[in-house]
């Protein structure tokens, strides 16, 4: 007999409770520094990454995200930013059909402006069609929210080379297009990302050379926007150590044409320092752990935390010296699990824009 929307509707409430439980009682920020047991497989080194394939889900790990955020300028004269981001966490390895389906999935978009963030979440269960993501052509949704390939299927091109991006809450939402003008670009040892000292890693590539138009849906009417776009794909078992309560990381895109993923770590004792130089051509330069200096500046305050808003980074190998201010300092994302997230603007050697991400705090 079916299930009625009352039945569904306490069947994820009880899994959202328990996968909520779970993660606030285990180790780093949403339970990533939790020990990877039941079976789940862990990242190793060697690994090629393969695609389309790993554009997919890999569901004998334990978590996995569809991530990405744009910096836009609107027809208006504005600054907006866009996040858009699709979860998927395991209660056990594998996946089957149905209910019987260990994956949860959970989403975040948001709109940030600079006097308002607009936010928004959802949660689904697996194996039921209300969530998840396919190949062939490339589809990541949960409910009416999406990350789609665009046009018919070319094969000389990337799944994702040409994405539509769509969201929305109740006061907000974005309908946008993302077309790939560049390579995507594997981070760490070839898309193997180490975390720590201890050897916790997971497997990230990210594609950040998106450009971008839409429309923007605000509670002031709509605003068509252009601008540019960077994608992070990340999977793993256990991507942080216990020791680590969360990071602060930045996409940064040069007015050069140059790129820079960089993040931290923070630990008990110390913090642990990942970055990758990204040249115009998509070429990937991985850093030493440390080489990028990440030092806060100013600090703004967020249901009761400090967190600092603006940041010196210096990357001496590439004469790197700048300093972040953001586009609205209040870029809180009050969600499940609540951190900071938001568009950056940046000056000082180099100039240009980017997104900051800030959590465990």
């Amino acid at each position: 007999m079916p299930m009625s929307a009352d039945i569904r509707r306490f069947c994820l409430i009880v899994l959202m409770l328990v996968f909520t439980t779970q993660s606030v009682m285990a180790q780093g920020f949403a339970g990533l520094g939790t020990k990877a047991d039941q079976g789940f497989a862990l990242p190793q080194p060697g690994r090629a990454l393969s695609f389309p394939q790993d554009h997919g889900p890999h569901p004998d790990y334990r978590i996995e995200w569809w991530y990405v955020t744009a910096n836009l300028r609107g027809s208006d004269g504005r600054d907006y930013g866009i996040q858009w981001t699709l979860f998927r966490s395991a209660l056990a390895p594998g996946d089957v059909k149905g209910w019987d389906s260990p994956q949860i999935w959970m989403a975040h978009a948001a709109l940030t402006t600079s006097e308002h963030q607009y936010t928004a979440e959802k949660f689904a269960r697996g194996g039921i069609g209300q969530a998840g993501v396919t190949l062939a052509p490339f589809k990541a949704w949960i409910d009416d929210w999406g990350l789609t390939a665009e046009g018919p299927a070319d094969p000389s091109k990337d799944a994702m080379a040409d994405l539509a991006v769509r969201a929305h809450g109740s006061d907000f939402g974005y309908d946008l297009g993302l077309k790939a003008t560049g390579p995507l670009v594997p981070q760490g040892d070839n898309g193997y990302s180490v975390k720590s000292a201890e050897g916790q890693a997971s497997y990230y590539y990210s594609q950040p050379f998106y450009t971008v138009d839409g429309v923007l849906h605000l509670p002031s009417g709509d605003v068509s926007v252009t601008g540019k776009a960077w994608l992070d794909r990340e999977w793993s078992s256990q991507p942080l150590s216990a020791e680590q309560k969360g990071w602060d990381w930045f996409s940064l895109h040069f007015d050069d044409g140059a790129k820079l993923m960089g993040y931290h770590l923070r630990g008990k004792a110390d913090d642990y320092t990942v970055s990758t130089w990204i040249t115009p051509d998509g070429k990937p330069e991985p850093m030493p752990p440390g080489a990028l200096k990440l030092t806060p500046l100013k600090q703004a305050q967020f249901a009761g935390r400090s967190l600092p808003v603006e940041w010196q980074l210096d990357l001496p190998a590439k004469g790197l010296s700048i300093k972040t201010t953001p586009l609205n300092p209040q870029s809180w994302m009050p969600m499940t699990f609540s951190y900071w997230e938001g568009p950056i603007r940046f000056s000082g050697s180099q100039s240009g824009t980017g997104y900051l991400e800030m959590t465990g705090y």
